[in-house]
């Protein structure tokens, strides 16, 4: 076996068992918001549904964006873990090429390199469906989140949404909601 396929099969055991999303193949190039404008998508959104990662664990998620300089946003990604504590983390995203101003890579470590933060639909006001994906030799790992301004979205949006996703080849079927009960998550709005 090629040391790339055995590297690749043992990410993906990894990974696996951590239930993130590791799927055969290259990332699919799904187009992203056309004349995305950064500053009507800054503020809060709450998390709706997302595929599972590695690196949230809890339930209310939501992003909170601001702008710090052109092309440059400033991120707080806050949830609610199981214990009643807050889990927050900063970071910043950037506009990789201002030809797409949709494709921003965000980083929350200064260590670690940027991951792929795609906004595939926006309407600002409502909903947001991002997508990141990379490659890892003969497989890729997928994120993806459908975001809202409120604690819920229309079903009909979700839906449209998902139609998106499906049409990219991006697996709805693993997508799994995020709790964003207002009685539940009361100490995320202290």
């Amino acid at each position: 076996m090629k040391a790339v396929q055995v590297i690749s099969l043992t990410l993906l055991c990894v990974v696996a068992a951590s239930a993130q999303v590791f799927v055969p193949g290259k990332c699919p190039k799904p187009a992203v918001q056309e004349n995305f404008d950064v500053t009507r998508y800054i503020g809060k959104w709450h998390e709706i549904q997302k595929l599972p990662n590695v690196f949230q664990r809890g339930e209310c998620g939501t992003a909170t964006y601001n702008l710090k300089a052109p092309g440059v946003v400033g991120v707080l990604n806050s949830e609610l873990l199981a214990d009643g504590s807050i889990n927050s983390i900063t970071g910043s995203a950037k506009v990789k090429d201002p030809s797409e101003p949709a494709k921003l890579e965000v980083s929350f470590y200064e260590s670690s390199p940027p991951g792929p933060y795609w906004v595939l639909s926006s309407d600002y006001e409502g909903h947001s469906l991002v997508y990141g994906c990379t490659d890892y030799g003969l497989f890729h790992m997928e994120f993806a989140w459908i975001l809202s301004r409120q604690p819920t979205l229309p079903e009909e949006t979700i839906e449209e949404l998902h139609s998106i996703m499906t049409a990219y080849g991006i697996s709805v079927h693993k997508l799994t909601s995020t709790n964003q009960d207002e009685a539940f998550c009361t100490a995320m709005n202290q």
